[in-house]
């Protein structure tokens, strides 16, 4: 299990230095410190070594996703702090990091896309938002969900080439610009951009 952990963990950190097509199998080894026959026991090929590196990724975000929704507070600002804890995994992760950009690589199909996974998280904490009338008259689930998921993967994204964009007070900037759209002023009054749990980091 410590060998396998290791090679899913070496082949983040080289997927996420030099992509999917250029990572090699043997510098993946290496990196893991293991052989290459130990690698091949465990995994057949890159392509089963990036399925395990998304499956681990997945693991990560469904763990975000129920950290935040924690009973006592609203809905909106569950989301809210769905967005941080992404972002700050995002940047501390390299799994999660690798995980999400094998999602968008197109010389594999994906096994689990996790973009595709964090919408649907995104879309089932709107649909509660909008359930307990946290969401302002007029405004849709959908058009929320559209605006939140589009911003927080280009926060991804543009996050692979510069950590900036995954700094808490980008995504609270963010929110202190989309709430006043989303909610009603009582609602936004009561929700905390830069989300309601902070880690010390």
């Amino acid at each position: 299990m410590r060998t396998r952990e290791a090679l899913i963990r070496a082949a983040a950190e080289s997927f996420d230095q030099d992509g999917f097509t250029v990572a090699s199998l043997t510098r993946i080894s290496s990196r893991a410190g293991v052989s290459s026959g130990a690698l091949h026991f465990h995994f057949a090929s890159k392509a089963a070594l990036a399925d395990a590196v998304e499956e681990a990724a997945a693991m990560v975000l469904r763990a975000i996703a129920h950290d935040a929704d924690r009973p006592g507070s609203s809905r909106l600002q569950h989301l809210v702090d769905a967005t941080h804890r992404l972002a700050e995994a995002l940047r501390d992760d390299v799994v999660l990091r690798a995980g999400f950009e094998l999602s968008g690589e197109t010389a594999r199909v994906p096994r689990t896309d996790l973009r595709l996974s964090w919408r649907d998280r995104v879309e089932r904490q709107v649909r509660r938002c909008e359930e307990t009338g946290e969401l302002r008259a007029g405004v849709t689930a959908g058009r929320v969900v559209s605006a939140v998921v589009a911003a927080t993967v280009g926060f991804e994204v543009l996050g692979v080439r510069n950590r900036a964009w995954l700094a808490p007070g980008t995504i609270a900037e963010f929110w202190r610009l989309l709430l006043p759209t989303l909610a009603s002023d009582a609602v936004v009054a009561r929700i905390r951009p830069e989300g309601s749990v902070r880690s010390a980091g």
